[in-house]
């Protein structure tokens, strides 16, 4: 089930949190709970995916991006993602999220996820989403001009490139 409560939570948490830059940092404390875990008693990495929704949308709410989303009619969609996992959180353990926009293209905005333990990252996640609205994708040029942004996106990296070069050459639909 949807961590709603948790996404309440979060929410209210940070509804009265300084305002961040569209660069700047959301950093939020996490405990991976029994319902988070898989036979193996760590989180799941199906989990993992919802849990750092837990991540971005204080992070709108933040950023002024939610606002701008209501006042617009807006929606929020997860286009892709690439996540790499290289170490396990155990039940009861804390770890740390933290999440920040890295930039965008034409069509989508670019969101780099992370989460720590112990001083180490566990798991880390690019997301590609857009804004939708009636009429389909708002270009991104358009959703930080609601924001008061008007400046250019910084450079991607090489490696989010490759990856977003490598999505464009998957045939979709998938070939089975």
């Amino acid at each position: 089930m949807y961590p709603f409560v948790r996404m309440a939570k979060e929410a209210l948490k940070y509804r009265n949190a300084p305002a961040l830059g569209i660069f700047d940092t959301h950093v939020s404390p996490h405990v991976c709970w029994p319902w988070d875990i898989d036979p193996w008693l760590e989180l799941n990495n199906g989990r993992t995916l919802t849990l750092y929704d837990l991540g971005r949308i204080p992070l709108s709410l933040r950023t002024g991006l939610a606002r701008a989303l209501k006042e617009n009619r807006w929606g929020m969609v997860v286009a892709g993602n690439t996540t790499r996992y290289r170490r396990r959180v155990r039940a009861f353990q804390r770890f740390e999220m933290r999440t920040r926009c890295i930039g965008w293209d034409a069509r989508f905005v670019y969101m780099e996820q992370s989460m720590w333990s112990r001083g180490e990252c566990s798991s880390h996640i690019i997301i590609r989403g857009a804004v939708t609205s009636k009429k389909g994708i708002v270009p991104p040029a358009e959703v930080l001009a609601a924001l008061g942004h008007t400046g250019e996106s910084p450079a991607l990296p090489d490696w989010v490139n490759a990856w977003c070069e490598a999505e464009a050459a998957r045939p979709w639909p998938p070939q089975m």
